[in-house]
C-alpha cells in the first residue's frame, strides 16, 4: 500500500450473489457520498480509480459494482485488488441471501439470472455460487440480505461506511413565490400569505426578506412568532424520523405570493432556528429577483 493511501477516499467494491442487494448497496453508498460505478468490468477498476483521482480527488471515496456479466470474474477482479494495487484503503463487500430469497426476489423482478442459460433459476444460482466461492472466502465484510428488507440493507451499509457527517440530516429551506408554483421536490410546504404583506409598505416594496428592516417587519406581525415556535419544532421531530428510516435529505418550501418577503424572511429565520438546534441546513431563494 502506498505511503499516502491512508490520505485517500476509500474504495468499496460490491459484489455478491444476484438478487442480494448489490444496487441498494450502491445507492446507499452514492447517498453517503461515494462516486459509483455500477457492472464495472473488474479488468477497469485501475482506470477507474485513476480517473476519479485526476476529476475529483484523492480524497473522493469511490465504490464498484462488480458481477459474474464481467466474465474472468474472480481472476481478473482479484489481480486489480492485488496489494496496492489502487493505492487505496479497499473493502470488499459480498452480499449473500439463501437460494429460496434469491428465486424469490428474482421471480418478483422477472428478470433471468445472468448464468441461468437454457436452464432454471435455481441452476443459475447454483453455477454464481460456484463462480464465487473463492470470491466470498476473501471477502473484508458478508452480509447475509435474506431476512433483511431494503431500509435494513441500507442501514447495515450506513453503519459499515457512512462518517458523521454523512449520516447527518441535511436539511434545504427555501423560499418561493405561489405565482410561480410550489417546488415539485418539496417535503413540507408552508404558506406565508397569512401575513401582511411588505409590498404594500412603500420603503420596504423594493427590498427583500434578506433586509433586516423587511426581517423585522414580517417578525413582528402578529402569528409569526407563533408559527415559528409551532413549526420548526415539527420539523425537528419529522427530522429525527428520517433520520431513523435512513433518509437523509429533506427540504422544506416556504412560500407567499412573489417569494420576495415574507418567504424569504421566513425561510432565513427557519433555516437559522434548525441550525442552532444542530442540523446541516442551507437556505436557498428559488424567485428572488424574479420580480
Amino acid at each position: 500500500m502506498t505511503a499516502d493511501a491512508h490520505d485517500r477516499g476509500e474504495l468499496v467494491v460490491v459484489t455478491g450473489m444476484t438478487g442480494a442487494g448489490r444496487s441498494t448497496a450502491a445507492k446507499e453508498l452514492e447517498d453517503l457520498g461515494y462516486y459509483v460505478v455500477d457492472n464495472l468490468p473488474p479488468s477497469l477498476l485501475r482506470d477507474v480509480v485513476r480517473l476519479v483521482d485526476e476529476s475529483r480527488g484523492l480524497g473522493q471515496p469511490i465504490a464498484v459494482v462488480v458481477d459474474v456479466r464481467s466474465g474472468s470474474f474472480f481472476q481478473s477482479l482479484q489481480a486489480n485488488l492485488a496489494q496496492g494495487a489502487t493505492g487505496r484503503r479497499t473493502t470488499l463487500v459480498f452480499l449473500e441471501a439463501t437460494d429460496d430469497v434469491l428465486v424469490r426476489r428474482q421471480e418478483a423482478a422477472r428478470r433471468p439470472h445472468p448464468l441461468q442459460g437454457a436452464g432454471r433459476l435455481l441452476d443459475g444460482l447454483q453455477r454464481e455460487r460456484v463462480v464465487l466461492a473463492d470470491l466470498r472466502s476473501e471477502a473484508d465484510l458478508v452480509i447475509d440480505t435474506s431476512g433483511l428488507n431494503v431500509h435494513q440493507l441500507t442501514d447495515r451499509i450506513a453503519e459499515s461506511f457512512g462518517t458523521p457527517d454523512t449520516l447527518s440530516l441535511r436539511v434545504t429551506v427555501t423560499s418561493f413565490g405561489f405565482k410561480y408554483g410550489i417546488p415539485v421536490d418539496a417535503d413540507y410546504v408552508a404558506d406565508m400569505r397569512f401575513l401582511p404583506n411588505p409590498h404594500w409598505i412603500p420603503e420596504l416594496r423594493g427590498l427583500t426578506g434578506k433586509d433586516g428592516s423587511v426581517s423585522s417587519y414580517v417578525m413582528e406581525q402578529f402569528g409569526a412568532a407563533e408559527f415559528l415556535d409551532g413549526y420548526v419544532p415539527v420539523l425537528e421531530g419529522v427530522a429525527a424520523g428520517y433520520l431513523r428510516e435512513g433518509k437523509r435529505f429533506m427540504t422544506v418550501a416556504i412560500g407567499c405570493t412573489g417569494g420576495k418577503h415574507r418567504s424569504v424572511a421566513m425561510t432565513e429565520e427557519i433555516a437559522a432556528r434548525l441550525t442552532k438546534a444542530g442540523y446541516e441546513v442551507r437556505a436557498t431563494h428559488r424567485d428572488l429577483g424574479r420580480e
